[in-house]
């Protein structure tokens, strides 16, 4: 009887295993192309992907599953960033412009844009590290950088910890939603439910402010 047990016991663990290499086979891949595809054109909830992928690692029993999100996310946001700053330095330099500064500049309201070249030019490179973590803050930045004609080596090396920091922060939601559940949809329900708050949030502030 004890030896059924444990050769159920095996054979459970060994379908769990195969399940969990087969979401991971499939699961990072994906993360990393709609992170990209995320930062280049900001439509797609990245951070509500990476949350996701981290309620999903939160229940996997394969070791460094949340540090391989981590770095899958944080790489596809470093390169989409990178991809999308140069694009918009191509664009500055020509003088027909281009589609891609074209979608920068739409996505940069005037005010938000002299607010983040007032903050770029008295603190330089931490506003650049920040701006990932502010609701809507990436793209005034990245405008702000191009017009004071940031080289792009200068811009990836502020970059890189914005990313990190902010991959970890979407992170940590998802991992907050993966603790208080049992089953990972749920708390994939729940970590998606907190970014849609926090990206809705200053929008909806700006507009009730004037009226209050």
């Amino acid at each position: 009887m004890r030896l059924l047990t444990v050769v159920t016991a095996a054979g459970a663990t060994a379908a769990t295993s195969s399940t969990e290499s087969a979401q991971q086979a499939i699961g990072y891949p994906t993360l990393f192309l709609l992170v990209l595809i995320g930062a280049l054109v900001p439509v797609v909830p990245t951070g509500a992907l990476v949350s996701s992928a981290a309620v999903v690692a939160f229940h996997q029993t394969a070791p460094f599953a949340l540090a391989l999100v981590l770095v899958t996310a944080s790489l596809a946001a470093f390169l989409g960033d990178a991809a999308l700053y140069w694009l918009g330095r191509r664009g500055m330099r020509s003088k027909n412009g281009s589609r891609w500064l074209a979608a920068i500049r739409s996505r940069a309201p005037e005010d938000r844009l002299e607010q983040a070249q007032a903050k770029l030019s008295e603190h330089g490179v931490l506003v650049l590290v920040l701006s990932r973590l502010v609701p809507a803050g990436r793209i005034p930045v990245m405008l702000a950088c191009l017009l004071a004609e940031w080289p792009l080596r200068r811009f990836a090396r502020g970059n890189a910890p914005a990313c990190v920091a902010w991959a970890a922060t979407y992170q940590l939601i998802g991992i907050l939603g993966g603790s208080l559940f049992p089953e990972p949809w749920e708390g994939v329900v729940l970590a998606v439910a907190l970014t849609v708050i926090i990206s809705v949030a200053p929008s909806l502030w700006r507009r009730v402010r004037p009226a209050a």
